[in-house]
């Protein structure tokens, strides 16, 4: 059930980085300049409140250090790697095992 969940959740975020990737490739193409949704945007279009309460959080921890250089690096990158990078590794954790060969299961 949770190797199911998994590659679900994670054939979910390869399909929303597929659809990311179409819609920032059709803006590029229409404005002849490239165009890339960061996560930040993402983020405020899906819940703005949300990534206010998130920065004092983080922002405690280490003197600040996993905010500023952390997690600034990480809302600035386009939002179809990040939510591709975290389907594949979905993907990966949810994979059945390959069978041992020449070893008898008991």
């Amino acid at each position: 059930m949770i190797r199911f969940l998994l590659r679900f959740v994670g054939l979910i975020c390869l399909a929303g980085a597929f659809i990311l990737a179409i819609y920032d490739g059709t803006r590029s193409i229409a404005a002849n300049r490239v165009f890339l949704t960061s996560v930040r945007t993402l983020w405020e279009l899906i819940n703005a409140n949300s990534l206010t309460q998130v920065k004092p959080l983080i922002s405690s921890y280490a003197g600040g250090v996993l905010w500023d250089p952390g997690m600034i690096s990480i809302l600035n990158a386009p939002a179809f790697t990040l939510l591709a990078c975290l389907g594949v590794v979905l993907l990966m954790l949810g994979r059945r095992k390959k069978p041992l060969i020449g070893y008898a299961r008991s």
